[in-house]
């Protein structure tokens, strides 16, 4: 009998995953700040997501790759985009150029032999059509211009036709109507098979379009400025346990990645291009600024409404407690300054269908508290995202914060650890030669999760438009297109504001041999996959859209 114990209790801790694997849900905001949530230290309404962290667990340190098409590449596939093609390196272009490696599998394709269901509602930016990519339902919401209207939008990879009256659509909406849809009829017709649903929404990306009702609540909510709401968001920070570091100090001369001169002129005067002390700006500023953000936080509003729609239709198909639930965002918040599509008509009603604003530099920083910079810049505000992790009957712990630096790619390890995959993804390596399909760039943190176990891996790598860092531990070598190498401690220093690199050139020397290191193994992977026309110097059809 004693031998038959530790059996016994073997048996009972991997029957209930045998027994019922877990359904998956990935939700994914664009363009949303690691503060936006309330969770995060925000003061923005979500209710529902920060129902998720209290039961469930949030990472404090978890990283995307500062820009929305590689970091759903990463998502998806477990691999550094730069490693399939999706993402540029030194030699190599990268964006959308159609030839992700057939080893760099998506997860639905994975999870499929095993029964799985995979349904995609929203945004997608991954190369291919969705269903190519293994999921039996989509909604390819591609109305990134336009929030009121379904033109140009796909169901399973056909067009939309647009109701004639469209005066109550709204994408955020039924990006989650969809969603709830391919629930009902998963538990209509396949409530035997487990599920995995993606849901990218496209809020709060610019354009900042938002229903009236929901800029309602928040339209005086930030005419303090943004000086005093990073202030307030740093202090709950803190008093949650999310960061210990001090808040960055604002960089007044750091504007939008991009120089659009003419959108100023459609703009008019209360827009601004940096980060200015609020005190500096005059009273018509200070409304613009202060409107765009209650425009920004409509919109989180507004998806975090519609999250709730969805997670009571879980509860109410009995899928709920056996579902492991992720929420991330792609990138940091946005300083980018534009007028596209549409154009911009300065006497619409901000927010409405015929405006095109876009949050800008000030309170992106205000986003991203307390963290430099944005969206595109591989500093901490354009890579660090909000990661909560939910799963009931999977583990008993809430409300629980994880420190261990994470990853975007990590999901799919994860998700495959959870479903009893991971060893077959590593059968099917050996069975084709270890050399032809590398090992996944990313670590499940089904260990961390559960147990708050350490991450084991030697570095975390970014490469984003020249803009290039490595973590090693609490160490972060960090430096912006064309600027030198700099050097932080993230265990202190966070908020990036000591650069070390002076003090310590051999840290710096050794950070860097990494960081090159790396980006020659994955240039030597990217081109045995690498199209003749490439290899060549075509550059071929690069993807510039967020």
């Amino acid at each position: 009998m004693k031998h038959l114990f530790p059996l016994f209790l073997f048996l009972f801790a991997i029957t209930p995953l045998e027994a019922a694997p877990p359904n998956i849900v990935i939700i994914l905001a664009d363009d949303m700040g690691y503060s936006d949530l309330g969770c995060y230290g925000g003061e923005i309404a979500t209710p529902n997501l920060d129902g998720l962290a209290k039961n469930g667990v949030r990472f404090t340190q978890f990283y995307n790759t500062a820009r929305c098409w590689p970091s759903r590449a990463a998502l998806m596939t477990g691999y550094y985009p730069q490693q399939i093609h999706r993402d540029a390196l030194p030699d190599l272009p990268g964006g959308n150029q159609g030839t992700r490696p057939k080893w760099a599998k998506l997860l639905p394709e994975r999870l499929k032999k095993i029964g799985y269901r995979s349904y995609h509602s929203g945004k997608w930016h991954i190369d291919g059509d969705v269903l190519a990519g293994g999921f039996d339902r989509s909604l390819h919401t591609r109305n990134d211009g336009n929030f009121f209207t379904a033109k140009g939008n796909l169901i399973d990879d056909k067009p939309v036709v647009p109701a004639e009256d469209e005066s109550n659509y709204y994408v955020t909406t039924a990006t989650a109507e969809h969603a709830i849809e391919c629930l009902k009829d998963h538990a209509a017709n396949y409530s035997d098979k487990p599920f995995l649903h993606y849901l990218p929404f496209i809020a709060p990306h610019f354009p900042l379009h938002a229903k009236e009702e929901d800029i309602a609540k928040y339209r005086d909510r930030y005419l303090e400025g943004w000086d005093q709401l990073r202030q307030a968001r740093h202090a709950r920070q803190r008093e949650l346990g999310l960061v210990k570091t001090a808040i960055s100090a604002l960089e007044r001369e750091v504007g939008p990645p991009y120089d659009f001169p003419d959108a100023f002129v459609k703009l008019g005067p209360g827009e601004i291009n940096r980060p200015l002390p609020w005190t500096e700006l005059n009273d018509e500023q200070r409304r613009f600024q202060a409107t765009k953000m209650a425009i920004h936080a409509a919109m989180i509003d507004r998806m975090d409404q519609e999250i709730g729609r969805y997670l009571e239709q879980l509860r109410s198909m009995g899928a709920f407690e056996n579902t492991l639930i992720f929420v991330a965002s792609d990138n940091g918040a946005s300083a980018e300054i534009m007028v596209r599509h549409g154009g911009h008509d300065p006497m619409a009603a901000p927010g409405s269908e015929k405006s095109y604003l876009c949050l800008g530099p000030g309170f992106s920083s205000a986003a991203n508290t307390p963290f430099r910079r944005h969206k595109t810049w591989v500093h901490e505000g354009g890579i660090s995202t909000p990661l909560i992790v939910h799963w009931p009957k999977g583990t008993s712990k809430t409300n629980e914060l994880r420190h261990t630096p994470g990853h975007l790619i990590d999901l799919v390890p994860t998700i495959l650890e959870a479903t009893g995959l991971a060893d077959s993804v590593e059968q099917e390596r050996v069975e084709n030669g270890t050399e032809q399909i590398p090992p996944f760039a990313g670590r499940s943190l089904l260990p961390t999760i559960m147990n708050d176990e350490p991450v084991d891996r030697e570095f975390l790598w970014w490469l984003h438009e020249g803009n290039r860092a490595v973590r090693v531990g609490d160490w972060k070598l960090v430096a912006a297109k064309g600027d030198p190498w700099e050097l932080y401690n993230m265990a202190e220093d966070r908020a990036e504001q000591t650069n070390l690199a002076i003090q310590m050139p051999d840290k710096v020397k050794e950070l860097e041999a990494v960081w090159q290191k790396q980006t020659n193994s994955f240039t030597a992977l990217a081109k045995l996959t690498t199209p003749p026309q490439t290899k060549q110097g075509t550059k071929g059809k690069k993807k510039t859209t967020n």
